[in-house]
């Protein structure tokens, strides 16, 4: 049995990331750039967030938190995921779940472009997967 050294392994894979960071930053003239929309005030998910972005910016991603109350909208939150999927200096966006139960979360996340689904979630990338053909 192999016993794996779990931090070193993540140090050597943010550096490998860091490299690529660096090479999409040269070719496009920009750091990537990761949007989470987060609803509501869950506290698991607020730490999850931040976690995120937190590693986000030790590789060299760009990070946005688009914080939203628990109030808003089904229409609202979908109007602001295609502010996201329209805006060229946004390259991911991910919609931390849960959501609030008024919120179809299937709706939600198929509304994020199959471009910029950094979780993969969208309908039409979880099917490409399944065929082999991932975006």
């Amino acid at each position: 049995m192999k016993i794996i050294d779990g931090k070193l392994l993540a140090k050597s894979l943010n550096q490998e990331l860091r490299k690529k960071i660096l090479l999409f930053k040269n070719k496009h003239g920009k750091n990537p750039h990761l949007v989470v929309i987060l609803v509501g005030d869950n506290q698991a998910s607020d730490v999850y967030v931040k976690n995120k972005e937190k590693k986000a910016i030790e590789v060299g991603i760009k990070s946005t938190i688009i914080r939203l109350s628990n109030d808003i909208t089904e229409d609202n939150l979908l109007k602001t995921i295609d502010e996201c999927n329209f805006d060229n200096s946004i390259d991911s966006i991910l919609v931390q779940l849960p959501l609030p139960n008024h919120i179809n979360s299937d709706k939600v996340i198929d509304r994020i472009s199959i471009e910029k689904d950094v979780d993969g979630f969208n309908s039409k990338n979880i099917g490409l997967l399944a065929l082999g053909r991932p975006k």
